[in-house]
């Protein structure tokens, strides 16, 4: 989430193709004076609605998630991974290769986060589910 080149970016954005502008639009990369960053939790709109998100990307899930976690707790993760699906999993897979990354830097405080999001996700998939058979019941 440290500043980065411009160039660098781009060429990695390219390798994975996507691109330095599309990550600004989808709202999880600040790019000024040829320089880039990626935005982390804190730097993440409090008003965020994953519905209305028209470029949903994983690592914002990831980011409010973890998030929802450390502020709602696990029910509150839940209700989130039950609005963006499938990318919740994904996002479980990007928190723990993270980990790995922030515990090999001595991260510690980033390291915690992601692990506590893949520590919980058993009870956090036990209650998305337990939502969506709440929801079919009132359909019912």
């Amino acid at each position: 989430m440290g500043e980065g080149p411009y160039g660098v970016a781009e060429t990695l954005s390219k390798a994975k193709n996507t691109s330095v502008g599309g990550m600004v639009e989808a709202g999880i990369l600040h790019a000024a004076r040829g320089k880039v960053r990626l935005l982390g939790r804190d730097d993440l709109p409090r008003d965020w609605n994953p519905l209305a998100d028209r470029r949903l990307t994983v690592w914002e899930v990831t980011q409010y998630l973890i998030r929802a976690l450390k502020e709602e707790g696990e029910s509150g993760a839940a209700l989130l991974a039950r609005q963006v699906g499938g990318l919740a999993d994904l996002a479980r897979d990007l928190a723990y290769r993270l980990y790995t990354i922030a515990e090999r830097k001595k991260w510690a405080q980033d390291a915690l986060d992601y692990n506590s999001l893949v520590i919980a996700w058993p009870e956090i998939q036990k209650l998305a589910a337990g939502i969506a058979t709440e929801q079919q019941a009132r359909l019912m």
